[in-house]
């Protein structure tokens, strides 16, 4: 009884009465609640820079190892993941353009005495990260919390079992999925969890506000973020389905039962059967190819989230006193991009990425609380876009197959490759 009655109750509900209680007693500027909400917030930033590497690590892992052999997956794979790379980068680029544009970060956000980087000790350097990309051994990079090191022996490791036999790969890969399934279940009662974060960051946030904090750079970064991901799903997505003449109303209009569940959901692997049942019912695409492209796409296609990463370590370093050159800042376009792939159709998947990314610089995450109220509804968009973004690229395979079989027979090689992998 107890389970059916939290299953009815929405979630939003408890942010919401977080927040209002969050207001009201940030409002009181009372010592204690104060020093409890700090208390709060410490351990939520611990709990949060405790999975935010193993899920990058795992994330990729699990998900590159569990693909079959290159070959099999050359022909109609190449297609998803063409596509699945280029609207990601797009994205990227977007969010990079608009941070670059309104650049949230000059007024800074945390007036927090001893907080801002340049206060204290020496500011990390970008391109010493960067430099370290191939560790000395494989603890090195997770003891010193090097994310660049930690994702190129994911990517390593995730290359060297598909290339094992097929007998070494059914037992790694199921290996390397439990302890990520392991990870995001943590991560899931951290969510449950969140509520009372939201309370202790909201009675900081009033507490700062009292203070004197720049409300002006957050409305900016919130900006740029939902700027980004809207030019993205009505700009861009729609332009690459023209260019291959399909309607992109005709898309929306069939994908929105699967949009409002990734919604509501704010999980595009939540929306994932529904996300099939329309490509097929409605729009119209086979079923060998959107059994195929849309799990996959769910997997590694995260328009949004690249976005998101990316202004968002760029904000709250860039707050905290670091500074990027312009090419640094575009090799932030392939770190997101690569993150993004890797990442879960899970709520909050994108918030504990940016983490784990700031965290690796030493970053302070209060920023991050200050933001975390406003990622509930962030969110659901990323999640609805990401869905998205899925069929535009499912739709595009469609057509391009579709065309190959007028040219030749090309396109039976395609398919063929198609049902071994299905």
């Amino acid at each position: 009884m107890c389970a059916e009655v939290k299953r009815k109750i929405n979630p939003n509900i408890f942010f919401a009465i977080a927040i209002v209680l969050g207001v009201l007693t940030g409002y009181l500027q009372n010592l204690l609640f104060f020093s409890l909400a700090e208390a709060i917030s410490q351990v939520f930033i611990n709990l949060l820079k405790l999975v935010s590497l193993p899920i990058i690590f795992l994330s990729i892992v699990s998900t590159a190892a569990g693909m079959e052999s290159m070959e099999q997956i050359r022909r109609l794979g190449q297609k998803v993941i063409k596509y699945t790379l280029l609207t990601t980068l797009i994205a990227a680029t977007i969010g990079l353009a608009f941070f670059v544009a309104l650049n949230p970060a000059k007024g800074g956000v945390s007036l927090r005495e001893g907080q801002m980087l340049t206060e204290g000790a020496a500011q990390p350097s970008y391109l010493s990260f960067f430099l370290q990309i191939v560790p000395s051994n494989v603890i090195q990079p997770f003891y010193e919390n090097n994310v660049i090191g930690v994702l190129f022996l994911a990517m390593l490791l995730s290359f060297a079992i598909i290339s094992l036999p097929t007998q070494h790969r059914t037992v790694l890969q199921p290996f390397f999925s439990s302890i990520y399934a392991a990870i995001i279940a943590i991560t899931r009662w951290i969510v449950a969890v969140m509520p009372i974060a939201i309370w202790a960051f909201i009675t900081l946030f009033m507490r700062d506000l009292h203070q004197g904090l720049d409300v002006k750079s957050l409305a900016l970064y919130l900006t740029c973020v939902i700027g980004a991901n809207l030019i993205q799903a009505f700009v861009v997505l729609p332009t690459l389905l023209k260019i291959k003449k399909i309607s992109p109303w005709h898309m929306f209009k069939g994908m929105s039962p699967a949009l409002s569940v990734a919604f509501f959901t704010k999980s595009s692997a939540a929306a994932l059967p529904m996300a099939i049942r329309c490509a097929e019912e409605n729009v119209g695409i086979s079923r060998r190819v959107a059994s195929f492209s849309l799990p996959l796409c769910t997997t590694i296609n995260m328009n949004a989230c690249a976005a998101f990463i990316l202004i968002t370590v760029l904000f709250v370093s860039m707050s905290q006193g670091m500074s990027f050159t312009y090419p640094e800042m575009g090799l932030w376009i392939v770190l997101s991009t690569v993150a993004a792939i890797g990442n879960a159709g899970v709520p909050m998947g994108c918030y504990f990425l940016a983490s784990a990314f700031l965290a690796a610089m030493n970053v302070p995450l209060h920023i991050l609380g200050i933001i975390l109220p406003f990622y509930s509804l962030i969110d659901m968009l990323e999640s609805a876009i990401n869905v998205w973004s899925d069929s535009c690229v499912t739709a595009i395979v469609h057509q391009e197959i579709l065309q190959e079989a007028m040219v030749g027979s090309s396109s039976e090689n395609t398919l063929k490759d198609c049902e071994i992998i299905i």
